[in-house]
C-alpha cells in the first residue's frame, strides 16, 4: 500500500523528449529556408525543390537535437558550440572573402602595427576601455554615496548627474564633450574627449548598481560595527564596501564588456580604434565584409577573455553570503 503524497509536496520530475518545442523550431528554420530565393538551394527554379530541401533540413535539426538530448550536459554544450561555430564558418565562407587582404589588414587592426607614436587599433580600444572604467568606478562609487547621502546637496547633485547621463544618447554626449566644451574655451583631443564621455556615461549606470550593492548589505552589519565603535566612515571602509564588492562585480563586469563595444562611438572624432580602422581599411579597397567581420571576431575575442575574468573574480570573492 502507497501513501499519497501531500499536496504540497514536490513530485519527481519524468524525463521528456525534445517534444513540440524542437519540431516548432524545425519548422520555423524551414520556413526561414523556404523565404529565400527560388531555387537557392538545388537549382530548382521552383517552389517545390525549396519546399523538399526545407523539410529535409529541418529535419535534421530536429534529429540533431534529439540526439543530443540524452548525452551529459557539457558534451551537448560543446558540440552545439562546435555545430554554431561551424555554421558561422560556413555563412562567412560564402560571402567569397579575400582571406590575403584579412591577412595584410589584420596587424593594423589589432594594433601591432603603428603608424605614428600612439596606440590604434584593439590596443586603442583596451587602453580607452581600462581608462574609461577605472574613471567610471570613481565616479559611480562617489554618485552612489551621494544616493544614499541624508544631505540634500550630494543627494541633488548625483541624482541630477544619473538623470541626464542615463537619460541621453551615448554618442550626444561624445559629441557635446568633444564640440561643446570648445565653445568655452576648453579644447579637448578626440581620445580625452571620449574617455570623459564614456567615463560618465558608465558612472552614472554603475552609480545605481553600487547604490543597489551597498543597500544589499543588512543593515544589522552598520548596526554591530557601530556599537563597536567604529566611526561611520570606517564603517563604509571596511564592513559595507567589502561585502556589496561581491554583489556588483557581475553587473559591473558586464558594463565594462559593453564599454568595450561602445567605445566604437569614439570613431566618429577620428580616434583610429578598431573600428575606425576596419571602416577605413575597408573603404580603400571596397572589402567592408572582410574587415567588418575581423572587427566584430576581434571584438568578440576581447569580450570572451573578459567574460572569463569576470568568472574568474566572481569565483574567488564568493556570489552572496555562504550558508
Amino acid at each position: 500500500m502507497t501513501t499519497p503524497l501531500p499536496e504540497n509536496a514536490s513530485r519527481p520530475r519524468t524525463k521528456t523528449g525534445p517534444g513540440w518545442p524542437l519540431g516548432l523550431f524545425s519548422g520555423i528554420c524551414g520556413v526561414i529556408l523556404m523565404a529565400t530565393q527560388p531555387g537557392i538551394w538545388i537549382g530548382m527554379d521552383n517552389m517545390i525543390g525549396d519546399v523538399i530541401v526545407a523539410l529535409a533540413i529541418g529535419g535534421l535539426i530536429w534529429l540533431n537535437f534529439r540526439l543530443l538530448h540524452n548525452l551529459p550536459f557539457r558534451v551537448q554544450t560543446t558540440i552545439i558550440w562546435a555545430e554554431l561555430l561551424l555554421g558561422f564558418a560556413l555563412f562567412f565562407y560564402s560571402f567569397d572573402l579575400s582571406f590575403d587582404f584579412i591577412g595584410s589588414r589584420l596587424p593594423f587592426l589589432l594594433g601591432l602595427r603603428l603608424e605614428g607614436e600612439f596606440l590604434q587599433g584593439a590596443v586603442l580600444t583596451l587602453f580607452i576601455s581600462l581608462v574609461s572604467i577605472f574613471c567610471a568606478t570613481v565616479l559611480a562609487l562617489a554618485a552612489a554615496l551621494g544616493r544614499l547621502s541624508k544631505n540634500g546637496v550630494f543627494y541633488g547633485i548625483s541624482t541630477f548627474y544619473t538623470s541626464f547621463f542615463r537619460g541621453t544618447p551615448l554618442l550626444l554626449q561624445v559629441m557635446l564633450i568633444y564640440l561643446g566644451l570648445p565653445q568655452v574655451g576648453i579644447v579637448l583631443s578626440a581620445v580625452p574627449a571620449g574617455i570623459i564621455a564614456l567615463s560618465l556615461c558608465y558612472g552614472a549606470y554603475m552609480a545605481e548598481i553600487f547604490r543597489a550593492g551597498i543597500e544589499g548589505v543588512p543593515e544589522g552589519q552598520t548596526e554591530a560595527a557601530l556599537s563597536l565603535g567604529l566611526k561611520p566612515y570606517q564603517v563604509m571602509r571596511l564592513v559595507i564596501l567589502p561585502q556589496a564588492l561581491r554583489l556588483v562585480i557581475p553587473p559591473t563586469g558586464n558594463q565594462f564588456i559593453s564599454m568595450l563595444k561602445d567605445s566604437s562611438l569614439v570613431s566618429v572624432m577620428g580616434v583610429w580604434e578598431l573600428m575606425y580602422l576596419a571602416r577605413t581599411h575597408g573603404r580603400s579597397e571596397f572589402k567592408y565584409m572582410e574587415m567588418l567581420i575581423s572587427a566584430a571576431l576581434i571584438y568578440w575575442a576581447l569580450s570572451g577573455i573578459f567574460e572569463f575574468i569576470q568568472s574568474r573574480i566572481e569565483k574567488k570573492l564568493g556570489k552572496g553570503v555562504r550558508v
